[in-house]
C-alpha cells in the first residue's frame, strides 16, 4: 500500500558542502548525484544548518534548472514514504494553492472532484501565519479529525474518494526540514524551492496530476505578478518533466476571495457554495478549477462538458453529500452542515463604517487577514470559529459616509481597538469607479 525508498543506500561520490555552496553560488549546475546528495544529507542530518542555510540562499540567488528541480523534487519525494494509489482506478488529482485570504475553494473543490468521479488526496501544511489554513476552518465543526495514518488516508479515498488531512510527517520529511529553514531565512519565495516543495508533497501523496492556483498580491506570499506568472510555469514545466500531468491558473488576491473571513464563517460559506448560493467571486474560481480538475482527470473531454459536469455536481446536492461523506468519516458532526446556524456566534457584532463617500478603490487582503487573526487567536494559539469579517465589501463598490465596509464579529473587546487599526487601513475609497481586477489572470498548460 505504501512504498519507502532508502536513499542512505545509494553509492554516491560525496562532494564536500562548502563545493556545493560555491558552485550554486557561482551559478553552476549540480549533477543528480550531487542532488541525491545534498537531500541524503539533510535527511540524515549530516549537513550543518549553517550551511544549509547558505546552500538555500545561493539557490534564492541563482535559481535552478528545470532538471535541477525535477530531480530535487523527485529526491524529496522519495526522502519518505511515496503512497501507492495504483489499486484505484479512478483518476488521481491533487489541488494546490499558494494562499489567500478567504480561499476556501478547496473545501469546495475535494467533494465535487470526488462527486464528479476523481479521487483527490489532500494533505495540507504550514500556510502563511495570517493565512487561516484549511484544517483550521474545517476544525470549526465539532469533533472533526485532521489527523489520521497514512493507511487511514488510503481506506478514506478508497472508499470516500477525498480527504483532508494535516500532512503527514512521513511524508516528504526533507521537505518539512527546508520549510522551517527557508523560513528563517528568508528564502521562502525562491521559485525552485517552491516548486520542489509542492511537487514532492503532492506526488508523494499519491496524485498522478495537480491543478495548482497561483494567488498573486497583498493577500498572498507572491506579491508580484510576474514571479505568480513564473511559478505557474515552473511548477507545470518542471510536473511535466516528472511525467505528470499539471495545469496552473494564476489568480488575483489583491481583495479577500469571497465575503467573509474567519474560520466559521468561512465553513458556512463553502456550505453555501455547495448547495448552489454563495459569492460571485467564489462561484467562479470554483467553477473554473473544477472544470481543470476534471479535464485532466480525462472525466470531461471539452471545455463545454468540464463546465456542465461541475455545474451538475453542485446543482444537484451529490458534492455537498460527499463534503458530508468526508466530514463523517473523520468524525464531524455534520448536523453542522444540515444547519449551519449550529455553528456558534460571536457576542459583539459591530460594522467598520466608511469614513467618506465613494468607491472602494483598493483593499488590502492581507491586513484584513491579521485584523482578523488578531481578533480570532487566543494565547493558545487556537481560532475562535465564531470571530470574523462577513459582508466585505469589493472593489468597485460605491458606499456612503457611514456604511459598513464589513461586519466585525468579536468576543474579546481588548482585542478590538488594535485589530481595528488593520481592518481601517486596509480600505482606500476614491471618489471615481476603478476597474474591478479580473480574478483569472493567465491559464498555464
Amino acid at each position: 500500500m505504501v512504498e519507502r525508498t532508502l536513499l542512505a543506500s545509494r553509492k554516491v561520490i560525496k562532494p564536500s558542502f562548502s563545493y556545493l555552496i560555491e558552485k550554486k553560488r557561482d551559478g553552476g549546475e549540480f549533477t543528480d548525484e550531487e542532488i541525491r546528495f545534498v537531500v541524503d544529507s539533510i535527511l540524515d542530518k549530516e549537513m550543518p544548518e549553517f550551511q544549509m542555510a547558505a546552500l538555500a540562499m545561493a539557490i534564492y540567488f541563482q535559481g535552478m534548472s528545470a532538471q535541477e528541480t525535477a530531480t530535487f523534487a523527485e529526491e524529496m519525494m522519495l526522502s519518505g514514504e511515496v503512497i501507492d494509489l495504483s489499486h484505484i482506478t479512478r483518476p488521481k488529482i491533487a489541488k494546490y494553492s499558494t494562499g489567500g485570504v478567504g480561499d476556501k475553494t478547496s473545501l469546495v473543490l475535494a467533494p465535487l472532484a470526488a462527486a464528479s468521479g476523481v479521487v483527490m488526496p489532500s494533505m495540507n501544511g504550514i500556510d502563511e501565519n495570517f493565512v487561516i489554513s484549511n484544517l483550521d476552518k474545517l476544525s470549526a465543526i465539532p469533533k472533526f479529525q485532521p489527523k489520521m495514518e497514512l493507511d487511514e488516508f488510503v481506506d478514506q479515498l478508497v472508499n470516500v474518494h477525498c480527504a483532508m488531512v494535516e500532512q503527514h510527517p512521513d511524508i516528504a520529511p526533507v521537505d518539512g526540514m527546508l520549510y522551517e529553514l527557508r523560513q528563517n531565512t528568508s528564502t521562502i519565495p525562491s521559485l525552485p524551492l517552491i516548486t520542489g516543495s509542492v511537487l514532492s508533497k503532492k506526488l508523494a501523496e499519491g496524485a498522478e496530476g495537480l491543478v495548482v492556483d497561483v494567488k498573486w498580491g497583498n493577500g498572498s506570499f507572491v506579491r508580484d505578478l510576474e514571479q505568480a506568472k513564473q511559478l505557474a510555469r515552473s511548477i507545470t514545466r518542471v510536473g511535466r518533466s516528472m511525467k505528470r500531468r499539471c495545469v496552473a491558473l494564476v489568480t488575483d488576491m489583491n481583495q479577500p476571495l469571497g465575503d467573509t473571513v474567519g474560520s466559521g464563517l468561512e465553513v458556512k460559506e463553502a456550505i453555501a457554495l455547495l448547495k448552489g448560493e454563495g459569492p460571485e467571486d467564489l462561484r467562479e474560481l470554483v467553477l473554473k478549477l473544477g472544470m481543470e480538475i476534471v479535464r485532466l482527470a480525462g472525466v470531461a473531454g471539452s471545455t463545454l462538458s468540464a463546465k456542465q459536469t461541475v455545474q451538475k455536481h453542485l446543482k444537484d446536492g451529490s458534492a455537498l453529500a460527499k463534503f458530508k461523506e468526508m466530514l463523517e468519516a473523520q468524525g464531524a458532526d455534520t448536523s453542522y452542515i444540515d444547519d449551519p446556524e449550529k455553528f456558534p456566534k460571536a457576542k459583539h457584532i459591530r460594522k467598520l463604517p466608511a469614513p467618506k463617500r465613494g468607491y472602494v478603490h483598493t483593499i488590502n487582503a492581507g491586513m484584513i487577514a491579521r485584523g482578523v487573526h488578531m481578533l480570532a487567536v487566543n494565547k493558545k494559539g487556537k481560532m475562535d470559529p465564531a470571530v470574523g469579517v462577513s459582508e466585505i465589501k469589493k472593489v468597485g463598490t460605491q458606499v456612503k459616509q457611514g456604511e459598513p465596509l464589513m461586519m466585525i464579529h468579536y468576543n474579546d473587546e481588548a482585542k478590538l481597538e488594535s485589530a481595528l487599526e488593520y481592518l481601517r487601513a486596509a480600505y482606500r475609497l476614491a471618489p471615481k469607479r476603478p476597474n474591478p481586477p479580473d480574478l483569472i489572470v493567465e491559464r498555464v498548460a
